[in-house]
């Protein structure tokens, strides 16, 4: 696997977030089957900037904690089934790793829903790493059986890896 991180914005969380990011994408991959290597870029940006991202690609004009770009197209949610008839557009052709998508994460978001939701950031930055893993997978939360089924998935991910609350 390959993780790109990228800092736009001061990271001042105190745990090594490199090293958890990596853990966390790892462990959801394996514990989703995804039969490949994968690509996957990280950005760690400012609220000015992920609000600015979010009007620009969702056309919603203000600040959301995360945001998930999937580079893939699913017949279902976490149907990998199809990825090599398209070989040209999802895999990396110097790496042979497929293009799994991108995340962007606004690092103040973290601080403060972990304050407001009582945990620690460790844990509020594995659950947006996991809520966006889902998405590149395929998964969505627009129905509410499709958030039922998703926010159950995130739980047991985060259990299963002793990230708790």
């Amino acid at each position: 696997m390959t993780l790109s991180v990228e800092a736009e914005t001061d990271v001042n969380f105190p745990f090594d977030y490199e090293a958890l990011a990596n853990r966390v994408i790892l462990y959801t991959i394996e514990r989703e089957g995804f039969p490949y290597e994968a690509e996957i870029n990280l950005t760690l940006v400012d609220e000015a900037t992920i609000a600015s991202i979010n009007r620009d690609y969702r056309q919603i004009d203000r600040v959301t904690d995360v945001l998930s770009f999937p580079m893939l197209s699913y017949a279902a949610p976490g149907d990998f089934s199809g990825l090599e008839e398209d070989v040209i557009d999802n895999f990396n052709p110097d790496t042979g790793e497929v293009l799994l998508g991108d995340i962007v994460i606004c690092v103040p978001k973290v601080f403060a829903q972990a304050e407001e939701f009582g945990h620690g950031t460790e844990r509020e930055f594995a659950f947006l790493i996991v809520h966006s893993m889902l998405h590149l997978f395929g998964y969505d939360h627009m129905e509410p059986e499709e958030a039922t089924f998703m926010e159950n998935k995130q739980k047991k991910i985060l259990e299963e890896m002793n990230i708790l609350r």
